[in-house]
């Protein structure tokens, strides 16, 4: 669900990735508390169907960004279908709908670089209370770099999986991506101790 980083010259594109990571904070705690009706639901997903315009990204990317959350919508709509009502189920899979769009937006226009130096910065005043800002920002960075990394093992795992003939077995995929993962884990734990950073 991390989006490409998108070029471009957009309002949203000059806004500084520190104040960007706030509003969406703010936006999420806001949608979740203050959407209460299918209708506030539409105009807040109306609002992020304008910035998605305003930093011009095209309607196919938007899309690519909010297809993963598919099956899972459906799977909540139904609880909520079935617990309370459908007006209910609309609101819940809408505000959840909007926040993962808007951060969609917001890794869409924002280089993951500059996000990872306001998360560095915003956290400075934590070193008082001994919290090492540089550290938070590595893990940031790897958890990020794995994401994409982790998904490339499971496809070329499941893409051998699918020649030999073994689609449908689950063993035959979750076994060789965690010995993959943890190869990988090892390789990259070691790198990161030779450029000394377990110092500390």
């Amino acid at each position: 669900m991390i989006g490409r980083y998108r070029p471009g010259d957009s309002l949203l594109h000059r806004m500084p990735a520190g104040a960007k990571l706030l509003l969406l904070i703010a936006s999420i705690v806001a949608a979740t508390v203050c959407v209460h009706s299918p209708l506030q639901t539409g105009i807040g997903a109306v609002v992020v169907a304008g910035l998605f315009t305003v930093a011009g990204i095209p309607v196919r990317v938007a899309l690519a960004q909010l297809r993963p959350t598919v099956w899972m919508l459906l799977v909540i709509a139904v609880f909520q279908v079935l617990a309370t009502s459908p007006a209910r189920a609309v609101v819940v899979c809408g505000v959840l709908l909007i926040s993962v769009a808007l951060a969609a937006v917001v890794t869409l226009t924002t280089r993951v670089t500059d996000m990872l130096d306001a998360v560095t910065y915003g956290l400075g005043p934590l070193r008082r209370i001994g919290v090492d800002p540089e550290r938070i920002g590595l893990l940031l960075a790897l958890a990020i770099r794995c994401v994409p990394l982790l998904a490339g093992i499971v496809h070329d795992v499941a893409q051998a999986r699918r020649a030999r003939g073994l689609q449908w077995s689950m063993t035959a995929l979750a076994t060789p991506v965690l010995v993959r993962a943890l190869r990988t884990a090892d390789a990259m734990g070691d790198a990161l101790a030779a450029r000394g950073a377990d110092d500390h």
